[in-house]
């Protein structure tokens, strides 16, 4: 499940043996946050993916190829590259690692085609043992991973997706704010507030602010230095509340976070599971809830409503990205460009949701990569020998305090590229993060090292070259069968929010095809437990009402008549139930509505 440790399944074995450790993850964010951890307890491990310059590609991937690392990360798209197949055959592979694995799956939240390519390049390396991890799988999507990964009789370990420490709750409330408030002081401690929309989270983190609840706010289009900032500020509880969009909490250690709530229906149980999954990592007891109204609802169907773009609308989006990015025919195969979603849709005059469904459909099918801005981070490489370097410090003192703090905070520097975090260094030099920046700077112009800072946007990475509108191949049943999935995805969120009898745990590990009582802890649970009746007791006053009701509203006096399913005292109780959680409607004339 999220948060159990899949990382340490393959980074001890890559320890325990001679070679090097493959990873292949979709997740920049998550692999250089992993390098960093590994880097600073002396583990050699480093990170390839979109957006490196062929030349960084080229050092890092030599020197996994001449033994310098036991971890390579490695974004899928890189892999289907001659260069990367070229150096894989140097390499003393002791590990094939495929994390996230439900996106090799058409039946995954995530599918990502070029997983498709890693059942090939395992040819490459036949003899490698190959490890798949996932912590959101149904079973079908197990069967298409092992089926994809050409895997016979592969052995599975599968725990429980249960969190028994997590309690879900769902509230229906047309005031959300004031729901908010309560909610947020009733549990204290840490907390992340998830929503869809950038506008909303400063809105909102403005408000509890107002309300005397430490808060920030966080999304991908915020500049780098201020998300560090941000997300740092949280880590150490120098604020309480995170109101952010889903950029936050991939690869984020904390594991004292007490509540986790969704201010938007997610488009799916996956999603939903793995953001809730962040709350109570340390195994205390934590919350998971979620705040909705009917409008919500309505947003949700809106939101499926625009999964569908016709292919027409695709290609066409396809050729104005091309000619905005100033791409000549036949070129841009692996390069990357910046990319700003909102300012190339105004530009266009193309709604920026379209935009962004194109890309992902066009991801789907190959022809493109995209990467958001927080996936990004400077990198730094001393292209100098020792010797030099050292003979530079002595004619240049004043550099010197720079290039020793750059040496002690980016191990291996002098070996390949690595992540430099501008402001943490400028920080510890006393520097402003300006002048920290124009000293290295000054280090590039005098050929001491190679400085490749990041701009803050989004980049879009061509994974063939650029075509014509009528050589792209939009797979319609691919595009249909995913339209498909996600709307069932849809349906089964849905469902979930406005379920008001069912253990909220019950029927989320149904979901992933996992059988289970109830969790005696969510939010149905517990009122249930107060009535006092054992569920087969009221699923048959449930089952009784739905039907009394949609023939035609009666009141509770026409109903008292009638030949009840179970005693009367314990049938008014159940009653009661249904209408407080707004499951039959107590109307003004007297008369009880099934709403369901």
């Amino acid at each position: 499940p999220t948060g159990g440790g899949k990382s340490i399944c393959y980074q001890i074995p890559a320890l325990m043996h001679p070679g090097i450790c493959i990873v292949i993850s979709p997740l920049i964010a998550v692999m250089k946050d992993q390098v960093e951890q590994l880097n600073a307890m002396k583990i050699p491990a480093v990170a390839v993916y979109s957006g490196l310059t062929k030349k960084q590609v080229d050092i890092e991937l030599d020197n996994a190829a001449y033994g310098k690392y036991k971890l390579l990360y490695i974004s899928p798209e890189r892999l289907i590259s001659p260069l990367f197949k070229e150096r894989l055959k140097k390499m003393q592979v002791n590990l094939l690692a495929v994390d996230e694995a439900h996106c090799i799956s058409q039946w995954g939240y995530d599918f990502r085609p070029p997983y498709l390519q890693i059942a090939l390049v395992h040819e490459i390396i036949p003899d490698t043992p190959i490890i798949a991890l996932t912590a959101t799988a149904t079973t079908q999507v197990m069967n298409d991973i092992s089926e994809k990964l050409q895997l016979k009789n592969p052995t599975i370990f599968k725990s429980s997706f249960e969190r028994d420490n997590i309690h879900f709750v769902v509230r229906e409330e047309e005031d959300k704010f004031h729901k908010l408030i309560e909610t947020l002081r009733s549990v204290k401690g840490s907390g992340i507030v998830y929503v869809r929309n950038r506008r909303k989270t400063k809105e909102i983190a403005e408000y509890l602010n107002r309300n005397h609840i430490p808060a920030d706010f966080y999304h991908a289009g915020l500049e780098i230095t201020e998300r560090a900032k941000k997300q740092d500020n949280w880590i150490r509880n120098k604020k309480r509340i995170m109101v952010c969009t889903n950029a936050f909490g991939m690869g984020i250690n904390k594991p004292d976070v007490r509540i986790v709530i969704h201010w938007d229906i997610p488009e799916s149980i996956e999603a939903y599971y793995q953001e809730a999954g962040r709350a109570g990592r340390d195994g205390i007891i934590s919350f998971a809830g979620l705040i909705y109204n009917r409008h919500d609802i309505d947003e949700l169907a809106r939101i499926q409503s625009e999964q569908h773009l016709e292919p027409d609308v695709i290609k066409k989006i396809y050729h104005q990205m091309g000619s905005y990015l100033k791409l000549a025919y036949g070129a841009g195969v692996g390069e990357s460009f910046d990319f700003d979603i909102t300012e190339f849709s105004n530009a266009v005059k193309i709604p920026a949701k379209h935009v962004y469904r194109a890309i992902q459909i066009l991801q789907q099918n190959g022809y493109l990569y995209f990467n958001e801005p927080m996936d990004r981070i400077s990198t730094i490489h001393f292209t100098v020998d020792h010797e030099t370097l050292y003979r530079f410090q002595v004619e240049n003192k004043l550099k010197e305090p720079v290039i020793k703090m750059l040496l002690r905070m980016c191990p291996g520097i002098l070996d390949g590229y690595v992540p430099v975090r501008e402001s943490e260094i400028a920080f510890q030099l006393s520097y402003s993060r300006h002048d920290f920046i124009n000293e290295l700077i000054y280090l590039q112009q005098n050929k001491i090292l190679e400085y490749n800072p990041v701009s803050g946007k989004s980049q879009l990475t061509f994974i063939v070259e650029r075509l014509h509108e009528e050589n792209i191949n939009l797979d319609t049943a691919l595009l249909n069968t995913l339209r498909i999935k996600s709307e069932k995805r849809l349906e089964a969120m849905s469902q979930y929010t406005l379920n008001k009898t069912e253990c909220r745990v019950k029927e989320i590990l149904a979901y992933f095809d996992e059988r289970y009582s109830r969790c005696n802890r969510c939010d149905i649970c517990m009122e249930k437990n107060k009535l006092g009746l054992a569920d087969v007791e009221f699923n048959k006053v449930y089952s009784w009402l739905q039907k009394q009701l949609n023939k035609k509203s009666l009141s509770p006096e026409q109903i008292y008549e009638m030949s009840l399913p179970i005693r009367k005292e314990k049938f008014i109780e159940a009653l009661l139930f249904m209408t407080d959680n707004k499951i039959i409607i107590h109307k003004p004339d007297n008369l009880l509505e099934w709403r369901g």
